[in-house]
Parts: structure tokens; C-alpha cells; sequence
């Protein structure tokens, strides 16, 4: 089971109730100092620390943390007989995608760990704020480097996109429950207080890989459920037609600005093989290449989430950054260019053409 969060103090409340509920468990916790690059791992049982050990990270990102030290020593602490379960809380502000895609694709690993349940802890301070605001998670010192720029948002959003379960601190009132509701995979239990966790049956159950990267993926190609009624809502902005870089550039606060949560994928007639991730919240956007479109045609598509009532000029906004329907029949060389201005965000087009 891996515990994730971007408030160290949800994901330690959480970590110890499903230590101290379940027979036979290890908790092992990691933590990066994004100052000294140090990653420090506790191991603990009922009993108290077994180890406390700090590793030297070549880089102190997550990439390095999983392949030096939170891979090795899950393995480890799975061969040992004296551990039935295992919970393992992530360094703050990491998402779970990379470690379960380990467990879930490497054999030798999937010989001695299987992978239960992805747990997002969520604080009760603020929870609109921390999924909807644009703080910095280096403002709160829970960043995983020195050149760590990701929102609190953008990150926390993500953790509970992943999550099979939800465990909030307290009830954070009918509002915040809703946004909650309106990000995690339909389905997925919300738990109110880690008093309300059943230990027994996050451990005996599996993560959904299949379902939680449909949900998760850029590409939208999930089905999208009604809301029940409630203060959140969702806009499902598609078209086949892709963003005029020229305008994206120019309008790029107007749409991906404001108290959201967007995601999703477009594409850009200067590079019409690549599909192009979206993700932002709160107004903190990041882009980027997410792989070739190949044979299928491209689209334009964001699914975006948020509470109270819907800014009017949302849709208005995608519609205008978007060809026009006479523009996108015009003769494809125009965009034969060698740059478009999104390089500092996508690479040189000769690079991904």
C-alpha cells in the first residue's frame, strides 16, 4: 500500500493508523531535503524505529529517489517473513504513476510485492485552497529540488486522480467534499477521518492500474459520469481543430488561468504528430509532449473541474486559441516553420518532427 500527499502531516496521521491496525505491517517512510539533496528513510513496526538511514541523492528528484532507494528497499522488506504488509508513505509531493507502473510491469518485483491500494492523504486546513489556489510547493517547503516550480494543485490533484482511496483528515464541509468527489475516479472511496479507515480491507483489495491511467490519462478517452448536484462542476472543452500557437502563447492565462483544475491533451498544426499534454491548477500550467498521435487522428480536449459557478468566458476562451474552421483548411505548408515559440516547453520542432 503507498500513501501519498502534499501536507506531511495527513500522510504521517494516515501512515501510522494503517501501521497500528494491521498485523504483521511495516511502515517506511521517505523524505527528500530538497536543500541538501539527502533522502532519508524510516522504517518502523509497533515496536518503534528499526532504521533510520540517509542517502546522498546524485539528484534529488523522485527518479533517483525510486531507482536508488524506495524500490530497493520495498523488495527488501517484502522478502523478509517477519512483514505481511507493507505501508509506504512517498517523499511529499510525489505522485504515485512511476512506482505503480514499477510494480505493475517489472516481474522480479511483482514475485514479492503486489501492489494493494494508492492512498491520497488530504489536509482539512484548506483543502479548496491547496487543490484550486496557485501556491508553489517550494513555498511550503515541500518540494523535491532546488529547481522544483510545481503547484501544490497541479500535484495534490493529480494524487487524487491516482488514488483507489481518499482519506481526508476531517469532514472539510459539503464544498471542498465535492471538488474532492468531482476529481477522484468515480467510484473511489472518500473517507472522512483516519478513524473511518478500514485497514483490513485497503491491504486485501488491488490497485486498479487499468482503470486509475484511463482516468489519469491526457487523453480523455474515459467515460465521463454526471455529477451528482452539488457546488462542483466540470466543462468538457474537444474539438478536432488544434491550437493556433500564436494565440495559445498570447491567451494562455485566459484559458488555463483561475480556480480550476484542467487536463487533458491538444495539438499544434506545427507539430501535427505530437500529442501535447495539459495540466494546471489554480492557474500554475504545465505542457508538454506526451507522445506521437501515430494513426489516430488528433483532438483537442480538456476536462476541467472546479466549484461554484463555471467563469462564462471558459468556453469562449478554447474556441478563440483554437483554428478557425477557415484556418484549418488552408494549405499545410503555412506551418512548415522552424519555430513556433513554444520551444521552451516542447523542444526544437526539428527535435520532434
Amino acid at each position: 500500500m503507498v500513501v501519498t500527499g502534499v501536507d506531511p502531516v495527513a500522510m504521517d496521521s494516515t501512515l501510522m493508523t494503517l501501521a497500528w491496525d494491521l498485523p504483521r505491517t511495516v511502515s517506511v517512510r521517505h523524505r527528500i531535503d530538497p536543500h541538501s539533496q539527502v533522502l532519508t528513510r524510516t522504517v518502523s513496526d509497533v515496536s518503534g524505529v528499526l532504521e533510520q538511514v540517509h542517502v546522498q541523492l546524485e539528484h534529488a528528484c523522485v527518479g533517483c529517489a525510486l531507482r536508488e532507494d524506495i524500490l530497493p528497499t520495498l523488495e527488501r522488506l517484502a522478502r523478509d517473513p517477519r512483514w505481511g504488509t507493507i505501508v509506504a508513505g512517498l517523499p511529499t509531493g510525489t505522485e504515485a504513476t512511476t512506482l505503480a507502473h514499477a510494480l505493475g510491469t517489472d516481474s522480479r518485483l511483482a514475485r514479492h510485492l503486489q501492489l494493494s491500494s494508492v492512498v491520497a492523504a488530504v489536509a482539512t486546513g484548506d483543502v479548496v485552497r491547496d487543490l484550486l489556489s496557485d501556491d508553489l510547493l517550494r513555498e511550503r517547503d515541500a518540494h523535491s529540488n532546488p529547481g522544483d516550480d510545481r503547484g501544490v494543485g497541479e500535484v495534490a490533484c493529480a494524487q487524487i486522480e491516482l488514488a483507489d482511496h481518499v482519506v481526508l483528515e476531517s469532514d472539510p464541509g459539503p464544498e471542498a467534499r465535492d471538488l474532492v468527489r468531482a476529481l477522484a475516479r468515480p467510484g473511489v472511496p472518500l473517507l472522512m477521518g483516519v478513524d473511518q479507515v478500514d485497514a483490513v480491507a485497503l491491504t486485501t483489495g488491488r490497485h486498479h492500474g487499468t482503470l486509475a491511467r484511463t482516468w489519469c490519462s491526457p487523453e480523455l478517452e474515459t467515460e465521463l459520469p454526471a455529477l451528482p448536484p452539488g457546488r462542483a462542476w466540470r466543462l468538457d472543452l474537444c474539438s478536432p481543430r488544434p491550437f493556433h500557437p500564436d494565440r495559445l502563447l498570447d491567451q494562455i492565462e485566459r484559458l488555463g488561468g483561475g480556480p480550476h483544475r484542467s487536463r487533458g491533451s491538444f495539438w499544434v498544426p506545427t507539430r501535427p504528430g505530437d500529442q501535447l499534454e495539459w495540466s494546471g491548477a489554480g492557474g500554475q500550467l504545465s505542457i508538454g509532449c506526451y507522445r506521437p498521435w501515430g494513426r489516430r487522428m488528433p483532438v483537442t480536449r480538456l476536462l476541467v473541474t472546479g466549484i461554484g459557478t463555471p467563469p462564462d468566458d471558459l468556453g469562449a476562451a478554447f474556441e478563440d486559441v483554437l483554428l478557425t474552421p477557415a484556418e484549418a483548411i488552408l494549405d499545410h505548408r503555412r506551418w512548415d516553420v522552424r519555430e513556433d515559440g513554444l520551444e521552451p516547453w516542447l523542444g526544437d520542432i526539428r527535435d520532434v518532427a
